[in-house]
């Protein structure tokens, strides 16, 4: 949007009624006002000022003068925003649809369970309702309210106060109520937004604190049973915070700011033209990037239908960022093979995570899941676990779910990284309201990740993960914040070349989540319906390592020639050796300890084979494309 070059103007003392000064005209004022972005909420609502009020000065510059980088490219915090997570929580379809289920089932818990999701989803809506001496703030009261269907807006972090910063969890925040705005930066320039907004800018170093973002990122919910009676129990939805508590990033210093608000610390940025303020750096980077590819992809194609204020264009700078994020600072991943014998082979997979929180984190939707393919050297599959069907669902999973491994052995054995849990008649339920404890979570925990944590009560590993030595574990000591998986590969009659592959994938809404939602009809149900079957699916591909096997040489069979290829002679003239075949086909030469020592598809025909007069024993696998397979032992003296 715009972000108007204005005359210069030094900056005044805080007295702020009798002090503030006009610097432009009513003219002036009315075409500025042309200019704002009508897309984004103006005004107040007793508490807090739309985005749109912000705008004008932390938008786009049509100078190019304020918020741009050292090449003069806009960096303006307001394009990043609106297309993240954050800015469209109130509009997410997927968690419109949650809300209708939740409410569907319990009807007579509407007015709490409402205005638990709005606290977080739409907080200055919520927030302002409670000020105002509300005990309910309802999903229909949202969706009139333009400010609390802002999302996460500015003010929702920046009017946070420090009073019990981190100590609060579960939608429950504390507010300044004095049109303070909270920022980074020592010395802020007052006048011009107490005059534009009515706010009065103010450092703190609490903005840059982690227990910012704990209020949210640790939702703590009560459980409610199949009679609808609340049991006492409570149950933890999410603990991202606390997870980050139980970390290394916590003890290094690291926030979440720090990852999700990136810092530009290559040269200065100007924060609004025409006014005389000290260049700041570093400079924080909007875009509060995670991992939700496939929720940012709907926003994306679905703009106009969702009432969205970002364009495609946006989305997709935000798509790309989560991509950055998620491809290249959750997980590291090394593949290795260990060993073979005449019908298995081993390998060993770490997958370590580098985020501050568990991997996956926050909504228990969320899964990631290994696939490990075995091949042959003429392309087919030995073996697969974690593949995907025509739905992307894992093949081969348990239908309740799939317990943790350590040691992989069948195709039926898929490794899935997620949080699963049970009601209070111990069946997997993904209603949130009925859950009462984890049957499972083996999500990988970060570095430094301890059971003896104080948080440990609210970010447990639980089932089999408990019982893994390389779950998070490193000769009994905790805290890798990593998994080993061995794998055994079965092998029947494999004796050749092999090629293994590990992919790690990620998913935002697997259907076996999403099968117990659409049970239900509503209209946000059957809205979001629509837009899920519409959408692209596919599990996001992270990582993804390949390591080749060498031929099992003891074990190699020596067969007869056949028709599909001949040799002239086994006693090769100057390392040479004359091929006649009338099958397209391929072959690979070993030396006599399976090392592979050269690979060639598709021949036919009359040819050489040269081996370069070298000494030694050979052996030459070719291979038709019917599968058929003749070895050749070559003896150069």
């Amino acid at each position: 949007m715009i972000l108007f070059s204005i005359p210069f103007l030094a900056e005044l003392p805080v007295n702020l009624a009798a002090k503030t000064v006009r610097f432009h005209s009513d003219s002036e004022l009315t075409q500025f006002d042309m200019m704002i972005d009508s897309l984004l909420p103006l005004g107040f609502n007793g508490l807090f000022a739309g985005s749109g009020e912000c705008i004008q000065c932390h938008g786009f510059d049509t100078a190019g003068i304020a918020s741009v980088n050292v090449l003069g490219e806009d960096i303006n915090l307001f394009d990043d925003w609106r297309a993240s997570m954050m800015a469209n929580s109130a509009k997410d379809p997927f968690w419109r649809a949650k809300v209708s289920h939740e409410v569907l089932l319990y009807p007579q818990h509407q007015q709490v369970i409402e205005t638990k999701c709005t606290s977080c989803h739409a907080p200055l809506g919520h927030f302002a309702a409670m000020h105002n001496g509300q005990e309910y703030y309802s999903m229909l009261e949202m969706k009139g309210d333009s400010i609390a269907e802002d999302g996460v807006s500015c003010l929702a972090c920046h009017q946070q106060s420090e009073m019990d910063l981190g100590n609060l969890n579960s939608g429950n925040l504390n507010f300044d109520t004095t049109k303070v705005a909270y920022g980074p930066f020592t010395s802020p320039l007052e006048s011009p937004m107490v005059m534009e907004s009515d706010y009065l800018p103010v450092y703190s170093e609490h903005i840059s604190d982690a227990g910012v973002c704990a209020s949210c990122h640790t939702l703590i919910t009560e459980t409610i049973d199949y009679n609808g009676d609340f049991t006492g129990n409570k149950f933890v939805e999410q603990a991202t915070y606390h997870e980050w508590l139980n970390s290394s990033y916590e003890v290094e210093d690291i926030s979440c700011q720090t990852c999700h608000l990136e810092a530009m610390t290559k040269g200065q940025v100007i924060l609004a033209a025409g006014y005389d303020t000290e260049p700041r750096s570093p400079f924080y980077l909007h875009k509060l990037s995670g991992a939700n590819i496939f929720m940012l992809q709907i926003f994306r194609d679905n703009i106009e239908e969702l009432n969205l204020t970002a364009t495609e264009e946006q989305f997709e700078d935000a798509i790309l960022a989560t991509e950055e994020m998620l491809f290249n600072k959750s997980i590291s991943l090394n593949l290795d093979f260990l060993d073979r014998t005449a019908d298995t082979a081993f390998f060993e997979m770490n997958i370590a995570n580098l985020a501050g929180h568990k991997f996956p984190s926050g909504y228990p939707s969320r899964r990631v899941f290994v696939e490990f393919v075995v091949t042959n050297e003429i392309g087919d599959t030995v073996f697969i676990s974690g593949k995907t069907d025509e739905d992307f669902e894992v093949v081969g999973h348990d239908l309740n779910y799939e317990p943790h491994y350590d040691v992989i052995r069948s195709e039926e054995e898929v490794q899935i990284y997620e949080m699963v849990m049970a009601d209070v008649n111990d069946e997997v339920t993904t209603v949130l309201v009925r859950g009462e404890y984890a049957l499972k979570d083996n999500r990988i925990p970060p570095t430094g990740f301890t059971s003896t944590h104080s948080t440990y009560d609210t970010v447990k590993i639980s089932g089999l993960a408990n019982l893994d030595a390389n779950f998070n574990k490193d000769s009994g000591t905790e805290g890798t914040g990593a998994d080993k998986i061995y794998f055994h590969i079965p092998l029947e009659e494999e004796y050749g070349m092999l090629e293994a592959t590990a992919r790690v994938y990620y998913q935002t809404a697997p259907p076996k989540w999403m099968r117990e939602l659409f049970e239900e009809q509503s209209e946000e149900i059957d809205k979001f319906r629509t837009l899920f079957e519409a959408a692209d699916r596919r599990p996001i591909l992270i990582k993804e390592r390949t390591v080749e096997v060498d031929l099992f040489v003891s074990n190699v069979k020596i067969e007869e020639a056949s028709p599909f290829i001949q040799l002239n002679s086994n006693l090769i003239e100057n390392g040479k050796i004359r091929v006649s075949s009338n099958e397209i086909h391929s072959y690979s030469i070993y030396a006599l300890n399976g090392a592979l020592l050269k690979r060639q598809k598709n021949n036919s025909g009359d040819y050489t084979i040269n081996l370069n007069n070298t000494s030694g024993i050979y052996l030459i696998r070719f291979v038709n494309q019917s599968g058929d397979i003749i070895t050749e032992k070559i003896i150069i003296p």
